[in-house]
């Protein structure tokens, strides 16, 4: 039914923008940027790439600032599975500059945030990790993230998020 009306009302799909939507992925809204339009969608933010456009999803996102029409995003990657728990290192930031940006930037930073259903900062030696559960577009139930700081034992995160991970689906279950 939504994939026939999309067809049938049309999508705010920008101009020059190549990225395949998924059936049920919506556009929220766009900005024109170099390289292509970022596009913010149900399921995600699409980015401009060399190769075409590439889809990072909401909890995928760690952080995100708007200053001076430049849309900063650092996306997150998951380097190990810690039981239902990942643990997650952040990417380099990446800038789009947004000089006609309408309400791209807003909606970016709900949508970010909206996935965030819990988080907490625990001290470790070396450092400490964030612990962050996040709501996966198009998913039922949460993801458990672990980011420790630099310096950080990872294998010390790796079995507190795992630890974690096994209690929260015992309350849940």
């Amino acid at each position: 039914m939504i994939g026939w009306l999309k067809r049938v009302l049309g999508d705010r799909i920008p101009e020059g923008f190549t990225g395949t939507l998924a059936g049920e992925e919506h556009v929220l809204s766009s900005a024109p940027a170099t390289g292509g339009p970022v596009v913010a969608t149900s399921l995600g933010l699409w980015v401009p790439e060399q190769a075409g456009f590439r889809r990072m999803a909401w909890h995928a996102i760690s952080k995100v600032t708007w200053s001076e029409s430049v849309l900063t995003v650092v996306e997150s990657e998951e380097i190990e599975q810690a039981g239902n728990a990942v643990v997650i290192v952040d990417r380099r930031p990446v800038r789009y500059r947004l000089p006609r940006h309408g309400t791209l930037p807003k909606v970016v930073r709900d949508r970010v945030d909206g996935s965030i259903r819990s988080r907490y900062y625990k001290e470790l030696p070396g450092g400490g990790a964030w612990f962050v559960q996040r709501k996966v577009p198009g998913q039922d139930g949460v993801l458990l993230q672990a980011r420790p700081d630099p310096g950080t034992d990872r294998h010390v995160v790796v079995d507190i998020a795992r630890e974690a991970a096994e209690r929260l689906a015992r309350e849940l279950g």
